[in-house]
């Protein structure tokens, strides 16, 4: 099951992904973030608030964990990759994004002294060889036309604090309903939004009002940022975030699936083997094979 939700959680946000760098013209990155997360909020408030009064005492002793997920989940990490979306290629993005099990299993090494198995390693190899392909179109001599600007920067900026998050997400209370700590940390990232969202304003950057706007608010609203947080946030109280991570990887996989099925695009050899190298590293570093003993 918690494999089932980190899968979900991969899925929805790259639908998150596509729209963001197709929706970059007409809606700034943090409007984007800020209407994103009023709707999420919206949507949350009739089931957290009343458990709220309950699981308070709790929620306010790890108010400075709230602030954490708050500011590097909510605000940090939507606002860098909704600017990023200007000025770097789709193809540049998912190259850095998939850095970010590479991250979460070096500051898990650093600030909880967690360790590594051979198999694990073994499964982000994979892993990124199937990002690889699929970014290279299964053409190694693609590697000299790549090129980093400043949106590729940005992405990888926003793939530390992703990291960050992930881990920190190892110390939320169990007291306390997953649905209020959303909230919470949903309200916590807004606070922490405003200056940014206020600058955009003064500098008369709007977002533009129509129906592709709006659907775009309801899908990330509700979908990436209600669902897939829900179900991230459970897979990864399962599994840790070093296992967790690694779907991070089905992201370029599913962007891939999703181009062929909505945009149109062709299904060529090498995304099927980048699929098949993503889904093999994820099983090697995910599932251990037990030894039945007499």
């Amino acid at each position: 099951m918690p494999y089932l939700l980190l899968t979900l959680s991969a899925l929805i946000w790259s639908g998150n992904f596509v729209i963001s760098r197709a929706m970059n013209h007409v809606i700034p990155p943090a409007g984007f973030v800020f209407w994103r997360w009023v709707l999420a909020i919206v949507v949350l408030a009739p089931i957290a608030l009343p458990r709220l009064r309950r699981d308070w005492p709790v929620l306010r002793a790890n108010l400075g964990l709230v602030c954490i997920c708050g500011l590097f989940g909510v605000t940090l990490f939507n606002y860098l990759i909704y600017t990023a979306v200007h000025w770097t290629t789709a193809i540049n993005a998912a190259l850095v994004n998939s850095a970010i099990p590479i991250f979460i299993i070096m500051f898990g090494r650093i600030l909880y002294r967690e360790s590594v198995s051979l198999r694990q390693h073994l499964g982000i190899a994979l892993s990124l060889a199937g990002v690889a392909t699929i970014i290279l179109q299964g053409d190694l001599g693609r590697i000299r036309g790549l090129s980093f600007n400043r949106g590729d920067l940005l992405v990888l900026l926003a793939a530390v604090v992703w990291a960050l998050y992930s881990l920190a997400l190892r110390r939320h209370p169990r007291e306390v309903n997953p649905f209020v700590f959303l909230f919470a940390t949903a309200v916590a990232g807004l606070i922490f939004l405003v200056p940014f969202y206020a600058l955009e304003l003064a500098q008369g950057t709007f977002m533009t009002v129509n129906a592709p706007t709006v659907m775009s608010i309801v899908y990330v609203g509700i979908l990436a940022s209600v669902v897939a947080f829900m179900a991230w946030t459970a897979g990864l109280r399962r599994v840790g975030a070093q296992t967790g991570g690694q779907f991070i990887h089905l992201m370029p996989a599913f962007s891939t699936i999703l181009a062929v099925i909505f945009l149109g695009e062709r299904l060529r050899p090498f995304h099927l083997t980048g699929i098949i190298l993503i889904f093999t590293g994820i099983l090697c570093a995910t599932f251990r094979i037990k030894a039945n003993r007499p």
